[in-house]
């Protein structure tokens, strides 16, 4: 079982606003060829064709597709060191591929897929082209970093697992690595977006069971918390300060289950009435959600939306996208 990483260990991500992501220039030629170089570069830009300048969606889809084309073209050398990736700044290159993620959150999973695996062909060709290069491991620390980090704003599941699994793959990679990284990928197919979540049981303070199938709600917010989790204590005082869950719920619209899935009851039933009545607060009394049977749990607080057939919309969700979401649900869109 991984150790859950506690709250308050946050990692610091720069995010890009969605106008630097789409900051792409609508042209119908291709970009400059390069040359060798030694001073540092920009990271290269994309150009979309400009047949794309009417559809959006078509023009994020090329984008993600075609991110890192320039930056790991083979046909021209750059330096590479502790503080420059094949010419560009290292923070520019991590800027990047958060700008890189923001992309893929704005276009369907399929397209999003094949864009990160992609990423990896690209990255590895890298790699096979000098082995002095340090794309590749910068690629894959970011890829970590971002999409499955617990602390990560931008993570994702799903597509980290795409990601791992080519490098599970991977015979350049040696095998106990390869092990790990398959072992995320099992761990990353659990509850997977689309499909449905796994039911379990739980107990309420009075001993009564429930289970996750048995809440009847058009949807329902999953929330693995801890008692003493200020992070927890923060999501509990938006849902019910800023966004009006209690009148979601009772129009049916949500349900929320608040589980807790440790062993120290005491200190749980010591923290009950920061829990809203409204809520269906529980236990895990036969432990198998920390076993990672069902749920990778890897970090407290832990949030999934799901739908009323309990399919998964969110896994392990970043607070602010749910935020987003029971916002729209409370405006009525």
């Amino acid at each position: 079982m991984k150790k859950r990483i506690p709250d308050g260990n946050g990692l610091s991500f720069r995010l890009a606003g969605m106008a630097c992501m789409l900051s792409v220039l609508l042209a119908a030629g291709c970009g400059q060829k390069k040359t060798e170089q030694s001073a540092p570069r920009d990271f290269p830009s994309v150009t979309v064709p400009g047949i794309y300048a009417d559809d959006r969606e078509g023009a994020l889809e090329y984008l993600a597709e075609h991110f890192w084309d320039d930056f790991t073209d083979t046909s021209a050398v750059f330096p590479c060191d502790t503080s420059i990736v094949n010419g560009v700044k290292k923070e520019d290159v991590e800027q990047a591929f958060a700008d890189f993620v923001g992309v893929l959150q704005s276009i369907g999973f399929p397209q999003a897929k094949k864009a990160v695996s992609r990423l990896f062909d690209k990255a590895f060709s890298c790699e096979e082209a000098d082995t002095a290069s340090n794309v590749f491991e910068t690629v894959t620390g970011l890829a970590e970093r971002y999409l499955y980090d617990p602390n990560s704003p931008l993570r994702n599941e799903d597509l980290y697992a795409v990601y791992a699994g080519r490098m599970s793959e991977c015979s350049g990679i040696p095998a106990e690595k390869r092990s790990v990284y398959a072992y995320d990928v099992r761990m990353c197919s659990l509850n997977s977006i689309g499909t449905p979540a796994a039911d379990f049981a739980f107990s309420d303070a009075a001993g009564g069971m429930h289970s996750l199938y048995g809440i009847d709600a058009e949807y329902t917010l999953l929330f693995f918390s801890n008692p003493g989790c200020h992070a927890c204590e923060d999501i509990i005082r938006v849902l019910g300060e800023q966004l009006s869950v209690g009148s979601l719920i009772a129009s049916g619209r949500l349900a929320v289950v608040n589980v807790y899935i440790d062993e120290d009851l005491t200190a749980w039933y010591d923290y009950m009435s920061i829990y809203p009545d409204d809520w269906y607060n529980g236990y895990d009394p036969n432990g198998i959600i920390r076993s990672d049977v069902l749920y990778n749990v890897r970090a407290i607080p832990s949030l999934y939306v799901l739908d009323r057939d309990k399919t998964v919309l969110m896994k392990d969700a970043p607070d602010q996208r749910v935020f987003s979401f029971l916002a729209s649900l409370s405006s009525g869109q």
